[in-house]
């Protein structure tokens, strides 16, 4: 039999709040990139490490905000939590791929189609992993139009990401593509809950508990916890804070050219020692002219 299922049990209070985790997981993933960018090989891996966690972080929390406000009428619901947990470890390990592609290779090219493909499959696998560790009495079957839509909007959304987190520079720019990036990651969402399909085993009746925000509530708190961190780390960062100068070697900006980068934050070599004149006399020979 088929379930009764309602996505806004608290009308638009979960998507709006997923929208604002989605948003910020991405603004402070674009900033931890960009930072990378401005410092040696040595310190670039744990910038990438880290925005690769906001960014993953942001778009798991989105989803689980988001199904919070989930409920089937007739069964209560229940989450596995080592499948849940394994989910955010996928976004994270997904999205850090991309992001380690763009940090080393440039956010152009194969490298960006490569990146976004492999973030955005990451994506939409964290997204089927998390629905697939709901415990409840019945199954749930997917429209193969709204899943290959979802996909194809989380790896077009993830592509963006990566170009403006190679490319973008600046609060307001991040800000700009967070904001894109969240209404991507929570559209590729409600597509594919739009073909989503509930069937129950047992004879139908009302769920009385295992309200999911119960449930999720305890579970958020850690992915809460990665974002405070990458929060306090970028805000207290001084190449961060605007108006800092930034020295950003030429040759860390990968598919960066050398004159997009300002002339007060390019690092030049040091100027050669001026030759002394040579002074020429009558017989053809060739010697230094001291002062």
């Amino acid at each position: 039999m088929r379930g009764t299922i309602d996505g806004f049990s608290y009308g638009v209070v979960t998507p709006l709040l997923g929208y604002v985790m989605a948003c910020l997981g991405g603004a402070l993933g674009l900033r931890c990139t960009t930072r990378s960018l401005l410092v040696t090989h040595s310190w670039r891996p744990a910038w990438l490490a880290l925005g690769s966690t906001a960014i993953g972080s942001g778009i798991w929390t989105m989803h689980f905000i988001a199904m919070m406000g989930f409920s089937i009428d007739e069964t209560p619901i229940r989450f596995d939590k080592p499948m849940t947990f394994a989910s955010l470890g996928l976004a994270v390990v997904m999205v850090g791929v991309g992001i380690f592609i763009i940090g080393y290779r440039g956010a152009t090219g194969t490298s960006l189609v490569t990146g976004g493909t492999i973030t955005g499959l990451g994506v939409a696998s964290m997204h089927y992993l998390g629905m697939a560790g709901m415990r409840f009495d019945g199954r749930f079957t997917y429209d193969i139009t709204g899943v290959v839509a979802s996909v194809v909007i989380a790896v077009v959304a993830a592509t963006v990401a990566l170009w403006a987190a190679g490319h973008v520079r600046g609060w307001r720019g991040s800000i700009g593509a967070s904001l894109v990036m969240g209404l991507a990651v929570s559209g590729m969402h409600y597509t594919g809950m739009a073909g989503l399909t509930v069937h129950l085993h047992g004879t139908p009746g009302t769920a009385t508990s295992g309200s999911p925000a119960a449930v999720l509530a305890p579970i958020l708190i850690g992915p809460l916890a990665l974002l405070l961190l990458a929060a306090v780390v970028v805000m207290f960062d001084p190449l961060m804070v605007k108006g800092a100068p930034l020295r950003v070697p030429e040759e860390s900006k990968p598919g960066v050219p050398a004159a997009d980068v300002p002339s007060h934050q390019r690092v030049r070599p040091p100027r050669r020692p001026l030759r002394e004149p040579v002074h020429a006399d009558a017989h053809g020979s060739r010697t230094p002219q001291r002062h």
